[in-house]
């Protein structure tokens, strides 16, 4: 169960990292879309997980693997924006959220559970 600080500083690094990936998307993922689904901050507020959700891609893995490699850029810049309201900006872990994924998988399987009635 989050505490009201986590929530509070979830919604605050999801806001910024979302306005990060707005400028930087077009270098990360070039024709692509990158959006911010969730942001996962630990207790302690050191370490914070960011769920993309990448459109349209076909290798999501090599996309992350790059949005990984240039994490310390991306956390010096998410560090410029919220300095003033955070002592510490946490290490930044980066997950591909592909819950857009299984539903769209889960609405072919029901769909194709009618067609078979």
């Amino acid at each position: 169960m989050d505490s009201v600080r986590q929530n509070k500083v979830n919604s605050l690094l999801q806001k910024e990292m979302a306005l990060i990936f707005q400028q930087e998307g077009r270098n990360l993922l070039p024709g692509g879309l990158i959006t911010v689904s969730a942001v996962r901050v630990s207790p302690d507020l050191g370490v914070a997980k960011v769920y993309l959700s990448l459109f349209p891609v076909k290798d999501k893995k090599a996309v992350i693997d790059v949005i990984k490699a240039q994490a310390h850029r991306l956390r010096g810049q998410l560090g410029g924006r919220v300095g003033k309201q955070m002592r510490i900006v946490p290490e930044l872990l980066f997950y591909v959220d592909d819950s857009l994924d299984r539903a769209e998988e889960i609405d072919k399987l029901l769909k194709g559970d009618q067609d078979a009635v």
